[in-house]
């Protein structure tokens, strides 16, 4: 009598749910069986492989991811075609229009030219690193033949490779675009799993900034003297508050008795609407700040001229409400106010800086005066203290050697002679409290 284990593999008669496996015309060998599919259906898949057990290998993976619950994917269209949808439908409602238009650029410039083609369902984490690999090493103008469109080619097109290959920063960008597009649709229950996330990209070094020094900061401030935006310039060195939130000010939101200001808005210009008032950044950057005396008081000044202008202006004044605008009233554009910036480091024979670098400049200032972490993260708006460690973990050459100095004073012998003349009105130094 034959038993089960005596009959061929090939003749073995398969249990409820382990689905058929045969062999092709062809000569390959076929795989069918049912999986959980999106909709908490079922439906049935089909696999190939050259010899029965592969085929059989590929058919049970599929059972077993199906039996700890995630759909097999449903996904037919290729990652360009996802990647379109993605943008048009689901992130134009999601994104403020200036992230969607940078998401857009790169999707059309490095992700689609380098993925597109590729089906989604099929993406595999080796694919996405290759991709990436390639990126690192590829001159851009070279690939995207930059050089040939313009009017006298100086690099790529007559032969000298510029080299012009995409910063870590970027790269890093680029890969996050990719992995927000497929952790949708990973939601939408198009493939069971991001394989971009499995790609690891080294950390980027943070964009390396020299803040002003107690003695430039003073001689900007001293060439702002006399400047119809001296108050902003001011504003923006001891408070730090970012561009757009300086020009989003309205007047409304400043209580001079009080000292203090809200900030609600950011002001930046826009593909469709132009200069549009836009909720801030995060959150966290709608908050209340405290005035120095000092912009108190240039304020003041500000609103006298402000005033001064309107009468000027007569029906031509164009009543915006904002604090800070052209002699007719409208808002104020992000590059005229970077105009007038540079035009003031000249004036001060300073070196050149970003105007972002003024909210650097007073977070440097308050951390070397030993304000709390804490206190500059509410006074700059950032979501969580770890990004204000991150940004402003460099300590300067002043706070090391002071550190440096209590460290010593520590490990001193008692038996050896302070330093420190025993008549001295100085308290003696402590160490510092760790935070």
């Amino acid at each position: 009598m034959t038993t089960p284990r005596d009959t061929p593999a090939s003749r073995r008669v398969r249990a409820n749910g382990d689905g058929t496996v045969y062999q092709r015309k062809d000569g390959r060998w076929e795989a069918a069986g049912y999986v959980l599919a999106p909709g908490n259906t079922r439906k049935r898949v089909h696999v190939y492989g050259t010899t029965r057990k592969d085929a059989l290998a590929k058919l049970t993976e599929k059972i077993a991811t199906s039996n700890r619950g995630i759909p097999a994917p449903s996904a037919q269209g290729s990652v360009g075609a996802f990647l379109t949808y993605w943008l048009e439908t689901v992130a134009v409602h999601r994104l403020r229009e200036n992230t969607h238009t940078r998401y857009t650029a790169v999707v059309r410039l490095y992700v689609i030219p380098g993925l597109g083609n590729k089906k989604l369902a099929k993406l595999t984490a080796k694919d996405v690193r290759t991709w990436l690999d390639h990126l690192r090493t590829t001159c851009q103008c070279c690939t995207r033949g930059l050089d040939t469109a313009r009017d006298q080619p100086q690099c790529c097109a007559v032969g000298k490779c510029c080299s012009k290959r995409l910063s870590p920063l970027t790269l890093t960008y680029v890969h996050s675009v990719l992995k927000s597009a497929l952790e949708h649709a990973v939601r939408e229950e198009e493939i069971p799993r991001n394989v971009a996330r499995n790609v690891r990209m080294g950390a980027p070094r943070p964009r390396r900034f020299e803040p002003l020094t107690a003695e430039e900061a003073r001689a900007f401030l001293t060439a702002t003297n006399g400047h119809r935006l001296s108050a902003l310039f001011e504003l923006a060195l001891r408070t730090g508050l970012r561009k757009g939130e300086l020009l989003g000010l309205r007047w409304e939101d400043l209580d001079l008795a009080g000292a203090t200001a809200s900030i609600r808005r950011t002001l930046q210009r826009t593909n469709s609407g132009g200069l549009t008032a836009l909720p801030t950044k995060t959150e966290s950057s709608e908050r209340r700040i405290a005035l120095p005396t000092e912009c108190l008081r240039s304020l003041e000044q500000h609103r006298e001229r402000q005033r001064q202008e309107r009468a000027a202006a007569g029906t031509g004044w164009k009543a915006s409400g904002y604090v800070f605008t052209r002699p007719d009233g409208s808002p104020i554009e992000g590059a005229t106010l970077t105009r007038h910036f540079n035009t003031l480091l000249r004036r001060a024979a300073l070196r050149r800086i970003r105007f972002h670098d003024l909210r650097h400049s007073a977070a440097t200032f308050l951390l070397e005066q030993g304000v709390e972490l804490v206190v500059i993260k509410e006074l700059l708006g950032h979501a969580h203290i770890g990004v204000t460690a991150t940004v402003y973990a460099h300590v300067r050459l002043r706070l090391q050697r002071n550190a440096i100095d209590l460290l010593g004073n520590a490990l001193r012998n008692p038996t050896q002679p302070s330093t420190r003349p025993e008549d001295s009105d100085e308290p003696p130094v402590c160490a510092a409290p760790v935070r």
